[in-house]
């Protein structure tokens, strides 16, 4: 179905090419996993499938791209809509209407298709979805997984053969990321659709799927069954690196898969210690913090320490008013009622300066916060307002993600490496307490490593950190303490152990496997067997 032959991509004023002597095949009605490092090349892998790379994105490409028989080199993407769908990381960004019947219609209303098969398509794809109950809703108005279901709708009402997504659950809560991914396999399995998914959070995917495909970062690609790409040490989620550690054979890569194995493991294990969360001074205090749009209430009564040396890690699904809670603390955004207090001071009456020295804050959307240039550019400009040494942002930005190019554009630079860039240019500004709304989206395995490095050492040194993500596995190697949100409201509070472990929803995949053992990640197993560390 899909054929990359001699394929080679390099861009502009690029050192090297990001593709090189790409040979792939991808048949028909395979779920395909495309893995590497941040930076790899996956986007450009994605994008050469529909003809984006290099009609759209410039650059060269040579060599062969054959889909369903077209070649991409002369079939351009409009040529290719009705054979492949592509869905973004963004699925609003997307969207080009303003309701979901309109949107699953859009597609086909370019194709000119008629009134009678649009309507039967629409009503398939709403069943197929599940999204019969939302169908004429607002799209801004439907939760993240509702939202992520939509954009992949869109596209499968025109029919695609070939279905290419870019980290389709990044942005989602486990269990609307579990809907979405069953959504995907039924594709696959019930009607022989190829899919494309390129996904940092193998631990999600990986046991759905039929095929990998690596990039290791040097242009390269290799593919093959998901159990022989794990034995070779490539990229893993947490069951397969506990696997190697404890040295199953073969690898597992479901957690059901593991706890199958795992009994003599558990039998090894020691009661874990009780270890208190670090608490520090008060940093912040926020009390009967209410935030409303219009008549809905997104934060109610919300009361929150945070205290100086322990990250938080603020969970909860898509919509329970994670982010609103975030930015109503940094001063910024909107507060219908309630106080917050920084060392004495109320972020939001201070200037724009003085509350980004009280209270940094890394937003979701890390692009909103870039204007400049170059990188180069950004991280001056972040040393002269935080009035910090020259090269203190740039030093932040090389110990988070290393390796981006400071005469890059920043709007060129890849979801996880300007993330990284925005990281390093509130943390220059030394605030007391930092706040992070989805910060593992787009970063790899080693980048969320390095990036708990700096949390923890931020943390040592005094800091507040407050983090809100739906990625478990970061918060069970990341955080001391776990706040859930539902509906605008705590609904947990407690160390991280005692929260995950008594949630299925939350709990990591070493957590499930070891269960009743508490532990919760790979490192802290093999420390109490005294084994070395996962790379």
């Amino acid at each position: 179905m899909i054929r990359f032959a001699g394929v080679t991509v390099t861009y502009p004023d690029a050192a090297a090419p990001t593709l090189r002597d790409v040979d792939l095949h991808v048949p028909e009605g395979e779920l395909c996993v495309v893995l590497g490092r941040t930076g790899a090349g996956k986007s450009t892998l994605l994008g050469a499938v529909n003809g984006l790379v290099p009609h759209f994105t410039g650059g060269t490409l040579a060599g062969h791209v054959t889909v369903d028989g077209r070649d991409t080199r002369t079939h351009p993407p409009r040529e290719l809509a009705d054979v492949v769908g592509v869905v973004g990381q963004d699925p609003l960004a997307g969207f080009v209407t303003d309701t979901l019947e309109e949107e699953l219609a859009y597609g086909m209303e370019q194709l000119g298709l008629p009134p009678d098969l649009m309507r039967k398509r629409v009503e398939e794809t709403l069943d197929l979805l599940g999204l019969a109950d939302v169908r004429g809703r607002a799209l801004a108005d439907l939760s993240g997984g509702q939202q992520q279901r939509a954009a992949i709708g869109a596209v499968l009402t025109t029919h695609p053969r070939v279905l290419v997504l870019d980290e389709p659950t990044s942005a989602l809560d486990p269990t609307a990321a579990e809907e979405v991914l069953a959504a995907i396999t039924r594709l696959v399995h019930d009607l022989g659709v190829t899919v494309l998914v390129a996904e940092h959070r193998l631990e999600r995917v990986l046991q759905y799927a039929d095929r990998v495909v690596h990039l290791p970062g040097d242009g390269t690609v290799t593919s093959g069954p998901p159990a022989l790409m794990m034995a070779r040490g490539v990229l893993a989620p947490p069951v397969v690196q506990l696997g190697r550690l404890a040295g199953w054979d073969p690898l597992p890569l479901s957690v059901r898969d593991a706890r199958r194995m795992a009994g003599p493991l558990r039998e090894r294990l020691p009661v874990p210690p009780v270890v208190a969360a670090p608490s520090g001074a008060e940093a912040l205090r926020a009390e009967r913090l209410v935030v409303r749009y219009g008549d809905v209430v997104a934060v109610r009564e919300v009361d929150l320490r945070l205290r100086g040396g322990q990250v938080c890690g603020l969970m909860g699904r898509n919509g329970a008013g994670k982010s609103s809670l975030l930015w109503a603390l940094q001063g910024a955004g909107r507060r219908s009622s309630g106080t917050v207090d920084v060392g004495g001071r109320d972020p939001a009456a201070v200037g724009s300066a003085a509350a980004r020295r009280l209270v940094g804050l890394v937003p979701q959307t890390a692009a909103d916060l870039l204007y400049l240039e170059t990188v180069a550019a950004e991280l001056a400009q972040a040393d002269l307002e935080s009035h910090r040494p020259a090269g203190t942002a740039d030093g932040l930005l090389a110990r988070l993600l290393p390796g981006v190019d400071r005469g890059a554009h920043p709007r060129d630079l890849s979801e996880g490496q300007r993330l990284a860039l925005v990281l390093a240019i509130q943390l220059a500004a030394a605030p007391g307490v930092l706040l992070l709304d989805e910060p593992t989206r787009g970063l790899d395995y080693a980048a969320k490593a390095r990036l708990t490095t700096i949390l923890r050492s931020l943390a040592a040194e005094g800091t507040a950190v407050a983090v809100s993500t739906h990625d478990v596995e970061f918060v069970a190697s990341t955080c001391d303490r776990v706040v859930v949100m539902a509906e605008g409201e705590v609904v947990a509070d407690g160390p991280t152990a005692d929260v995950v472990l008594a949630s299925p929803t939350f709990a990591p995949q070493v957590a499930k496997v070891l269960s009743p053992r508490p532990w919760l990640t790979v490192a802290d197993v093999a420390d109490a067997l005294d084994l070395p560390r996962p790379a």
